[in-house]
Formats: C-alpha cells, sequence, structure tokens
C-alpha cells in the first residue's frame, strides 16, 4: 500500500510552498534581545517628591508658595535696581548697588539650596527588615497581627529619649527624627515643613534655611530703608510725598512690599537664632519636649551648654552624606519587578491612592495577615 501511494504521487508536481515568517515573531525577538535600561532609584521612590536634572533636585510634590516666595524677590529687587539704584548712587553713593546685588545674589542661592537639597530623608525599611523588626517584637510564636510598640526608650547624655516606630516607613525613628504627612518621608532631625521653600527643613538643609532667612532679613531691610531715603530726598524742597511717588512709582510698590514682610521676617530670623543657639528644633519648642511643660525633670540632651559650641555644631557641623542614594541604579531584578509592577499600578492606585510610584514593593504582600494601622503622622509646622 505504501509503495502505491508514493508511486501515484508526483513530486515536481505538487507546488513549492514559499516558507513566511510568523506575524510579529522577528519583532518580539528583537524586543527580547534589547537591553533593558538600568532604572536610578529616584523613579520609584516611595516618598510623595518630585525629582529633576536626573535625580539630581529633589523638591515636594506639594510646591506650595515657593513660586510667589522667588516672584516676590525678584520684582521687589528688580524695581530696586531699576527705580532707587540710579537716583541713590547719583546722590548718595555707588556702594548702595553692590550691596543690594550682594544680598540679592546671596539670599537667591541660599533660597535655591533650601528648596532642592535633600533634607535628611531616611530610607524606607525592606520587607526583610520590616519582617525581622516584627520577627523580634513577636517572638511569643503568636500567628495573630499584634502591632508593634509605639516608642522604644535609648539614653543620651544620661536623658532618657523616646523613639517612636513608624507603620510607614517601618522602623523606629532615630533621635529628633519626625515623618511628614505632607512628604510621606521620615526626616532626620526634622525642624519644619515650610511651604514657603517647597521642601522639609531638615538636617541636611537648615544651614541653607537658616541663612536665607537671616539674609532676606537684611536685604528686606536695606531695601527698605533705601526706598524711604530715596522718597525723603525726592520730597525735599516742597515738593511732598505725593510728587516723589509719582516720579518713582516702583518705589511705592516696593515700600508696601518691604513694610509688611520685613516684621515678620525679622521675627523669624530671630527665632531661629534662639534655636540655633540652643540646639532646639521648631517641631522640639512647639511640643515642649525639653521645656519640662509635662512636670518632668527634663533638659536637651543635645544642646552643648555653650552658645558658641551650640551654633557652631548646628551650622557649620560637615554635611552629612544623603541615605536615600537616589541616583543609584536598581538591581536587576528588582528592575525586573518594578517594570512588571508598572502595568498593575495605574488599576491599584485607581481603587486605593497608593503613593508608590513603580516602587518594587509596591504589589508584596504585607508580612502580617492584616494590615498595620495608618501612622499617626507627626503635624507639620509652617515656617
Amino acid at each position: 500500500m505504501k509503495n502505491c501511494e508514493y508511486q501515484q504521487i508526483d513530486p515536481q508536481a505538487l507546488p513549492t510552498p514559499t516558507p513566511t515568517p510568523p506575524p510579529h515573531h522577528g519583532k518580539d525577538t528583537e524586543k527580547k534581545k534589547e537591553p533593558r535600561r538600568p532604572r536610578r532609584k529616584w523613579e520609584v521612590f516611595p516618598g510623595k517628591n518630585r525629582f529633576y536634572c536626573d535625580g539630581r533636585i529633589i523638591v515636594a510634590r506639594q510646591s506650595g508658595v515657593l513660586p510667589l516666595t522667588l516672584g516676590l524677590i525678584l520684582v521687589t529687587s528688580g524695581l530696586f535696581f531699576i527705580f532707587d539704584c540710579p537716583f541713590l548712587v547719583k546722590h548718595l553713593t555707588s556702594c548702595i548697588p553692590v550691596i543690594g546685588g550682594v544680598l540679592f545674589v546671596f539670599v537667591l542661592i541660599t533660597l535655591l539650596q533650601t528648596s532642592f537639597t535633600d533634607p535628611g530623608i531616611l530610607p524606607r525599611a525592606t520587607p526583610d527588615e520590616a519582617a525581622d523588626i516584627e520577627k523580634q517584637i513577636d517572638n511569643t510564636g503568636n500567628t495573630s497581627y499584634r502591632p508593634p510598640p509605639r516608642t522604644k526608650e535609648v539614653l543620651i547624655n544620661q536623658q532618657v529619649v523616646k523613639l517612636k516606630y513608624c507603620f510607614t516607613c517601618k522602623m523606629f525613628r532615630p533621635p529628633r527624627t519626625s515623618h511628614c504627612s505632607l512628604c510621606d518621608n521620615c526626616v532626620e532631625r526634622f525642624d519644619h515643613h515650610c511651604p514657603w521653600v517647597g521642601n522639609c527643613v531638615g538636617k541636611r538643609n537648615y544651614r541653607f534655611f537658616y541663612t536665607f532667612i537671616v539674609s532676606l532679613s537684611f536685604l528686606t531691610a536695606f531695601i527698605f530703608g533705601c526706598v524711604t531715603t530715596h522718597l525723603a530726598l525726592r520730597a525735599q524742597g516742597g515738593k511732598g510725598l505725593v510728587f516723589a511717588l509719582q516720579e518713582s512709582p516702583g518705589s511705592a510698590v516696593e515700600l508696601v512690599i518691604c513694610f509688611f514682610s520685613v516684621w515678620s521676617i525679622l521675627g523669624l530670623s530671630g527665632f531661629h537664632t534662639y534655636l540655633v543657639a540652643s540646639n532646639l528644633t521648631t517641631n522640639e519648642d512647639i511640643k515642649g519636649s525639653w521645656s519640662g511643660k509635662s512636670g518632668e525633670d527634663v533638659t536637651n540632651p543635645y544642646s552643648q551648654k555653650n552658645i558658641f559650641i551650640n551654633c557652631c555644631s548646628v551650622l557649620c557641623a560637615p554635611m552629612p552624606p544623603s541615605l536615600i542614594d537616589r541616583r543609584g541604579f536598581l538591581p536587576t531584578d528588582e528592575s525586573a519587578q518594578t517594570g512588571s509592577a508598572d502595568i498593575e499600578l495605574p488599576t491599584l492606585a485607581a481603587k486605593s491612592e497608593i503613593n508608590v510610584v513603580g516602587s518594587p514593593f509596591a504589589l508584596q504582600k504585607s508580612p502580617s495577615p492584616v494590615p498595620a494601622p495608618s501612622d499617626s503622622h507627626q503635624n507639620s509646622f509652617f515656617a
């Protein structure tokens, strides 16, 4: 039978099919062969921050009134150099625009440094570290969920300091660290969240914030004094203040802005000078942590009992490095998990407001059967 079948079929009479590649097979192969671009850690940062210049600049997601701060400084200084400086150089001295220019540049630089610098954000605990902490706390073998204790006591300069547990970052906060509810980060030596600079003020940018408000108070007082002198000279000879304002309308705008802002800026500078001299933070001062308001006999364990040493330790100490390594590259396995998690993220974010954008841990289950209660964040204090 088989022999008969082969004799009846003529191979040459059969049409030769042309092989056609499967659709999109080549493209899929090329995609698989293409190396995946390494991702940096700032691209999956879990806090509520924005990054620019490939992670070099970090700001809060809610920029606050930072544009208003910049606008007021630029407008007031611009009007001063246009309307007041030419008259004062002609009638007084040419040093006035030089002094004003130096103060203006110093204010602008320190403002941008405060706004764009990592304030001292602490990285969150990994799932393994968080699970290890929970095992250490609940070592009785009980499988039911039990939240960890809220505080842990440590001894600093013979003074007992309580460390609070952060349910968001899954760790005990180091001394003087608080969780900012606006940035959703634990910040070392947390002072306050300042909407005027659009960032938290903490261990790494407090010196910039202090020099900003001090230099801004000098610039505001200097412009206010120069504008007043300018208008007084123009009003001489019986011409009156109305004539002076008509001759220099920009000076009237400067006078109003400086008059209503110089008092608050001077008061803020004085308050932070007191904090620096006492080695305190705004958070500690408002809460009365070391003032003995609670009836306990406590003293500030961080103060050196010397104003000069306190000022040097706060303003002149070496700049600590950033701990979040925002420009570092993710490991290959984490980058792959992040890439697959990006597909599911919009659906999850729609159901519950998840702040972790593309985080490699966003889709992992909690180590406990019941989700941890939300952390009671520290209230943010505005400058």
